[in-house]
């Protein structure tokens, strides 16, 4: 045997399970298609948000949850109703249990501190904040269990194979002993970069039990519109990227065609609000806005998306709304004075601040004025149109799409019908109403809900624009798991030597999240499958 296990994939799951199998002393090789720079994968592009639940940081914003109050919401916003639910179901209350019990001490313990505000995005499903960023967002995620193997490394007990490509899992009797693949040529192209695919050897590694965790299928454009669900509509012809080219989901194939049950393969999250990265890193590059509830939702007519269809509240739900539209594209109608305070860019690189733990640029949030990185598209994304005159604002969001789909005598109809409402305390109103919800909540109105104001109003000035794109993201089935993380055939019977974690499982089981994710659980169902299956294949090897 060339180890005791054998990880495909160095991503945020891979890392937890070598962790805690070297904590077990067991000889672990971790392969990784590409360079060393991606050490940790795609985990290290995120914001960093967990979901925990009844933490001291929610507490202290006098947000009371609970146990039961977060598994009734995943309950309802997962909507499991298949037989193959079987073991998502069981991995989402395991998950909901750590969340609200262990999850944060144990990482706490580790070193991850967490921003004091709680966020509450995706608030169609958290019937409360939930969201805690890490301070120093993916990378500080990642650096706890990236520094237990590299201190494992040094022990002589993990092994890191960088440039090693999976394309087949071995098989002897049944049982899944190994990996056979190809040496890919040297690369020092930066993290994200899309590196080389040139084949200079071949390899093979023996083990007693192989782990996938080799993420999903978003970096593939071609892999997610075939997966495409129609309750979704058809799938856009134009997609923005939302993670690096190498999440391209060879390992799903590979591993079904070892008897591995690939299940729920049509639920998958992509958001409506990406906008193209005026300095990208991957191909087709795509940033997720993480917006407040205030800006007016338009789609690529300029008509008003129905309630409840408010940014940062329901993004499937709008995407279907959206894909019925015939456009792949829709628009945000805002101020200076709303993007200042409600407009994030997902991403660590888009959040120097947190992601660099500076305390005193971080302070700088609550100085007049919209973020660094977000005045950087404001200048230069191209999917940003700003004016003083909603005529001339409207005539630049016709340039921007190169047609002219939006009449300004409509426009200035919704707005001013928009604009109406806002002094009136008693309005009907919907979305101003939801606004004011938010602004009860104490993160929201220090931090990240603008007080309601008229889009009109010149002192809020000037107008802003922003086209919004569909981003491709996560794949929500997976490698059906039970709660070993034992990878399983069709009927149910485990695939001997085989196991899965983080996205290639769809976050546990093949679908923790049955159709739709509450926000934070991404980066929390990579390290609670990982360290789930490291600790059960550490009792078995």
């Amino acid at each position: 045997m060339t180890a005791d296990v054998i990880v495909v994939g160095a991503g945020l799951a891979g890392l937890v399970a070598a962790a805690e199998l070297a904590d077990r002393g067991k000889r672990v090789v971790v392969v990784d298609q590409e360079p060393e720079a991606s050490l940790g994968g795609q985990a290290f592009w995120s914001l960093g948000g967990l979901f925990l639940v009844d933490s001291p940081e929610q507490r202290r914003l006098r947000v009371r949850d609970s146990l039961e109050l977060a598994w009734a919401d995943w309950q309802q916003f997962a909507g499991f109703d298949r037989e193959e639910d079987h073991w998502p179901r069981r991995w989402a209350r395991a998950y909901v249990e750590f969340a609200a019990g262990e999850k944060r001490s144990w990482l706490h313990a580790q070193g991850v501190r967490f921003f004091p505000v709680v966020g509450w995005a995706e608030r169609a499903g958290n019937s409360v904040p939930r969201f805690h960023i890490t301070w120093g967002t993916g990378p500080g995620v990642l650096e706890p269990f990236a520094r237990r193997v590299r201190d494992a490394v040094d022990k002589g007990l993990v092994e890191l194979r960088f440039r090693h490509r999976v394309d087949e899992l071995v098989t002897t009797g049944g049982a899944v002993t190994g990996v056979r693949g190809s040496v890919l040529e040297a690369s020092d192209v930066e993290r994200g970069v899309s590196s080389s695919r040139v084949v200079v050897g071949e390899f093979e590694l023996s083990a007693q039990a192989v782990l996938v965790s080799s993420g999903g299928i978003g970096g593939d454009h071609e892999l997610v519109r075939a997966n495409w669900p129609s309750r979704l509509g058809t799938p856009p012809a134009k997609m923005l990227t939302g993670v690096p080219a190498h999440v391209d989901g060879r390992m799903l194939a590979i591993s079904e065609a070892a008897g591995a049950n690939l299940i729920n393969r049509d639920r998958m999250w992509h958001y409506v609000e990406g906008i193209t990265d005026w300095h990208p890193i991957w191909p087709n590059h795509g940033i997720r806005i993480l917006p407040g509830p205030s800006s007016l939702w338009l789609d690529a007519r300029g008509r008003r998306l129905p309630d409840p269809l408010y940014p940062g509240f329901d993004t499937l739900t709008t995407l279907a709304h959206l894909r019925e539209t015939g456009y792949d594209h829709s628009w945000f109608i805002l101020t200076a004075k709303i993007i200042e305070r409600e407009f994030a860019l997902s991403g660590s690189e888009q959040n120097p601040d947190f992601t660099g733990k500076d305390i005193r640029l971080t302070l700088k949030r609550a100085l007049p004025g919209a973020t660094g990185p977000v005045k950087a598209f404001m200048e230069h994304g191209e999917d940003f149109v700003i004016s003083t005159d909603l005529d001339e604002l409207v005539a630049g969001m016709n340039r921007a799409t190169g047609e002219d789909l939006l009449s300004a005598a409509d426009i200035r109809r919704e707005v001013v019908a928009r604009d109406q409402q806002v002094d009136n305390s008693y309005g009907k109103d919907l979305q101003l109403t939801a606004v004011r919800g938010a602004r009860k909540y104490l993160g929201d109105r220090v931090v990240r809900v603008a007080a309601p104001h008229r889009l009109l109003d010149p002192k809020a000035g000037p107008l802003i624009a922003v086209r919004l794109n569909v981003l491709s993201r996560k794949t929500l089935g997976g490698l059906e798991t039970d709660l070993s993380g034992r990878v399983l055939r069709a009927g149910g019977e485990v695939v001997p030597g085989l196991y899965a974690a983080g996205e290639a499982a769809g976050f546990g089981g093949g679908g923790v999240h049955g159709y739709r994710s509450l926000e934070g659980t991404f980066l929390g169902g990579c390290i609670f499958s990982g360290r789930q299956a490291g600790r059960a294949i550490g009792t078995v090897v």
